[in-house]
């Protein structure tokens, strides 16, 4: 039996100004992409994207995401909560990102950049996919220093004492979460993408890989406690993974049709 390192979430502080891990996570998640992004350009692998049009989508990508995913854990996860107190919607450094909303978020983010460039959505969408995973890895080792997100309750060696979850030893289910959908879904885009693909195809990846490897995860991730366990024992996250695998299939079929 492990016992989580309880890092301190505060990083820096400098007087009344405190930067934490979680937002030190996010800006090296957005640094990663970024850096990628102007390396596949470089590399001619980014097909009618120019540096120009990158630097446009990235700006949009990161308010996708921010608002996104803030709007998303609002919406998805505590609706009654924030309606009845909705100055509280603006306390982000509280804690309250979903991942599907970011991804809805940076959805709307590229549709206004591919209108405003007349480039092809999914084009966008394909430069975009190998990008996500390194940042969504960041993520969750910010989820990791906060001590949040625990696993549910397992006997395994390797499983680990969260403060404010109980005696009971569980599942370290934020590195899982970091090794599938971070590093794995990377490693298996990266790869993939490397090779000139029918437009959609690298999109559709993303959108089966992520589906597949966070529905997995959740089976070793304690549901929310306001939420528990929905409809089949799914939970919110796994019901949320479906339509992305779904849609994944449908649009892989389509992309590949051509070929």
């Amino acid at each position: 039996m492990l016992i989580h390192p309880q890092i301190d979430p505060i990083a820096i502080a400098i007087g009344p100004l405190a930067v934490r891990w979680y937002g030190l996570m996010y800006l090296v998640g957005f640094a990663s992409a970024f850096l990628l992004a102007r390396s596949r350009i470089k590399r001619g692998m980014s097909g009618n994207i120019s540096y120009e049009i990158f630097d446009d989508l990235f700006f949009f990508s990161v308010l996708g995401v921010v608002l996104g995913g803030r709007l998303g854990y609002v919406l998805f996860y505590k609706p009654a909560y924030y309606f009845s107190h909705p100055l509280e919607i603006l306390s982000v450094w509280q804690g309250g990102m979903a991942f599907h909303g970011g991804f809805l978020g940076v959805l709307v983010a590229m549709l206004y950049i591919a209108r405003k460039h007349r480039i092809r959505w999914l084009e966008i969408t394909d430069f975009i996919a190998p990008l996500t995973p390194l940042a969504l890895a960041a993520g969750r080792i910010g989820n990791f220093i906060n001590g949040e997100l625990w696993g549910r309750v397992t006997d395994l060696p390797w499983g680990m004492v969260f403060r404010g979850a109980g005696p009971l030893p569980r599942h370290p289910s934020q590195l899982y979460q970091f090794a599938l959908e971070g590093v794995l879904l990377f490693v298996i885009l990266w790869l993939y993408s490397a090779k000139p693909r029918s437009t959609g195809a690298v999109s559709a990846v993303f959108l089966i890989g992520y589906g597949v490897l966070r529905f997995i995860a959740e089976f070793f991730r304690e549901p929310d406690n306001f939420l528990g366990l929905l409809a089949f024992n799914l939970s919110m996250g796994q019901w949320l993974s479906l339509p992305m695998i779904i849609i994944g299939f449908v649009m892989l079929a389509w992309a590949t049709r051509k070929v």
